[in-house]
């Protein structure tokens, strides 16, 4: 009897517990269990999309590789070198150039037949500015690396020898260099961002015949 006295007391004391009280418990646990939940989620969110940053990666370089080396038998480039600039140039095929004119490495024109006027970056006098320029316009993105590939064969009207240590380089690290010395880009950093790109992405597996 004296037991079911307590209970009876103890059941009453909870009763006079305000409803209100009980409701914000309620909540706060949903809350705290809820935050939990989208905690536990987010790794997996930032995997997948770095997963998915990644396989795109992979798709520009499984898309361009085999091109590379058919442009190696006929021209002597190496892939490596082709597929980092391309990547470096057009932003994975991101830039604007690349994705509405197939120009993957920002090859300059005159002709108002064939090119297209664009803004871009150049290092002068130690810093960087904007201007606008004259881009060639290509039907396919094959094209547009065949003419990166014929523009190192050819070199340019008033050197046709421009980019004749490029070709002669043994190895990718000895042609990112000589791409700088033959005034290939503006970027101080340019040779040190291609062989960066190779060594990441294993892109001298290419080079392979």
């Amino acid at each position: 009897m004296a037991n079911k006295t307590k209970w009876q007391k103890q059941l009453k004391s909870f009763k006079l517990v305000p409803s209100y009280i009980i409701a914000a418990i309620f909540i706060s646990c949903l809350l705290f269990f809820g935050t939990l939940s989208v905690l536990s989620n987010k790794p997996t969110e930032v995997s997948q999309m770095a997963s998915s940053e990644i396989n795109k990666e992979q798709v520009f370089i499984d898309k361009i590789g085999g091109y590379a080396k058919i442009l190696q038998e006929k021209y002597g480039v190496l892939p490596s070198i082709s597929i980092a600039q391309a990547i470096l140039e057009s932003n994975w095929g991101e830039s604007e150039l690349s994705k509405k004119y197939n120009n993957f490495y920002g090859i300059k024109g005159s002709e108002e037949s064939n090119t297209v006027e664009l803004n871009t970056k150049e290092y002068v006098n130690e810093e960087w500015i904007e201007i606008s320029g004259r881009f060639r316009i290509y039907e396919t993105w094959q094209e547009s690396m065949e003419a990166h590939a014929r523009l190192f064969t050819e070199g340019t009207t008033w050197n046709p020898q421009q980019y004749a240590t490029v070709l002669a380089s043994k190895n990718y690290q000895e042609a990112a260099y000589a791409l700088q010395a033959s005034s290939y880009a503006t970027d101080p950093t340019y040779p040190e961002k291609l062989i960066e790109l190779i060594q990441q992405y294993q892109l001298n597996q290419f080079d392979a015949q």
